[in-house]
C-alpha cells in the first residue's frame, strides 16, 4: 500500500487506514469476534493506521483495538478525547485530559499514544492557548506522542492549522463533502500538517448499495441522528439529505472504472486529492475491509472522472450544505 507522512507525527501511515466507529457502537451490533476479524482483517491487508475514540462504545472500540495492537509491529493507533462531558470550553483542562489519557492508555494498553485528537469540541476551543499549552504538556510527560483535532468546520480546522505543534486534522472529506478542497488542504499542506479523510463513504451512501427503502436499526446513527438529535448532524450522511445522495450516486454510477464498486470510486477520489495523508472507512466484515483496501490498487481517476463528481456536487449538493460546515 502507498505510504505518506502523517503530518507532524513523523510517522508514515498507508493511505487507506481503518475507522473504528462501527467496532464500538451507533452502527448497530457488532459482537467481539467480529471485530476482532475486521482488525486482523485490516491489518492483514497492509492497514497501518486505526482510529478509535474514548466513546466508541464508551471504550469498547479502544480495549479491541488494543487487543490487536500487542501483536502488531509498525501500527499506528489515533484515539480522540472529549466528549465524555458536557461541551463547554471550561472542561477542556490539564486535568481533565491526564484523566481521559489514563483511560484510554489503559484501554489500549500502552504507556505513550502514538496520536490524540481533541474530538470535536466547541468552537472556542481552538483558540484557547491553555488547551494546547495542556496537549503540550502531555507530549513532555510522555502519555501521547502527537496531538492534533477532529473539527466540524473548515474555519476550526484553519484555526488549528494554525497552531505550531497541532500534528493533523481530521475533517469530512469525500464525494458529497467537498468545501475542504478549497482552503483546507492547501493550508494543511503549506503548514505540514497531516489531513485524514474521515465520513469518507457520507455513512455508506456513497457504498451504492442503497436506495428508498433502506432502513437501519433504532440503534444506529443513521436512524437515530438524521436530523442532529443526537450530535452534529454532519457526522450522519455527512448531512446530506439521504434522497437527494441517493440521486447524488445515481449520477456517479456511469464513471466507475471497469470492475470497481462505488465504495471503491468514492476512497479512490479521496485518496487522489492532494494533501490528504490518510483515509479511514468504518467495516462491519473482512468484506468490506478488503474492499475498501483495494481501492488504493486503483488507477488514479482521469479528468473528467474527478469533474463528473465536482458537477455532481455543485449541481446537487453544494446548495444545500455547502455554506454549513
Amino acid at each position: 500500500m502507498e505510504m505518506r507522512r502523517l503530518g507532524r507525527t513523523g510517522r508514515d501511515v498507508g493511505v487507506v487506514g481503518l475507522g473504528a466507529w462501527q467496532l464500538g457502537g451507533d452502527w448497530g451490533s457488532v459482537d467481539e469476534s467480529d471485530a476482532l476479524a475486521v482488525l486482523h482483517a485490516a491489518i492483514d491487508g497492509g492497514v497501518t493506521f486505526i482510529d478509535t475514540a474514548d466513546v466508541y462504545g464508551d471504550g469498547r472500540s479502544e480495549r479491541l483495538v488494543g487487543q490487536v495492537l500487542k501483536a502488531s509491529d509498525g501500527l499506528t493507533v489515533a484515539t480522540k478525547m472529549g466528549r465524555r462531558v458536557e461541551q463547554v470550553p471550561e472542561n477542556y483542562t490539564l486535568q481533565n485530559f491526564r484523566a481521559w489519557n489514563d483511560r484510554s492508555r489503559q484501554n489500549l494498553g500502552v504507556d505513550t499514544i502514538d496520536l490524540v485528537q481533541l474530538h470535536c469540541p466547541p468552537t472556542p476551543v481552538y483558540s484557547d492557548d491553555e488547551v494546547f499549552d495542556a496537549l503540550d504538556a502531555l507530549v513532555d510527560e510522555g502519555r501521547i506522542a502527537s496531538y492534533g483535532v477532529s473539527v466540524e468546520t473548515c474555519a476550526e480546522a484553519l484555526t488549528a492549522i494554525a497552531r505550531p505543534n497541532v500534528a493533523s486534522v481530521q475533517i469530512i472529506l469525500n464525494a458529497l463533502r467537498l468545501k475542504p478542497l478549497d482552503e483546507v488542504l492547501p493550508a494543511a499542506r503549506a503548514a505540514g500538517v497531516g489531513i485524514i479523510a474521515r465520513v469518507p463513504l457520507a455513512s455508506g451512501l456513497l457504498s451504492g448499495k442503497y436506495d428508498e427503502h433502506t432502513t437501519f436499526g433504532d440503534d444506529d446513527h443513521r436512524t437515530y441522528n438524521r436530523h442532529g438529535e443526537a450530535f452534529d448532524v454532519g457526522e450522519t450522511f455527512s448531512g446530506v439529505d439521504f434522497s437527494t445522495g441517493l440521486e447524488a450516486v445515481r449520477r456517479l454510477m456511469p464513471w466507475l472504472p471497469a470492475g470497481a464498486a462505488m465504495a471503491q470510486f468514492a476512497l479512490r477520489w479521496i485518496i487522489d486529492q492532494p494533501g490528504v495523508s490518510v483515509v479511514i472507512p468504518g467495516a462491519r466484515n473482512p468484506e468490506q475491509v478488503a474492499g475498501n483496501i483495494s481501492a488504493a490498487t486503483l488507477t488514479p481517476l482521469t479528468p473528467d472522472q474527478l469533474t463528473a463528481v465536482q458537477q455532481t456536487y455543485d449541481d446537487l449538493i453544494r446548495p444545500q450544505i455547502h455554506d454549513r460546515w
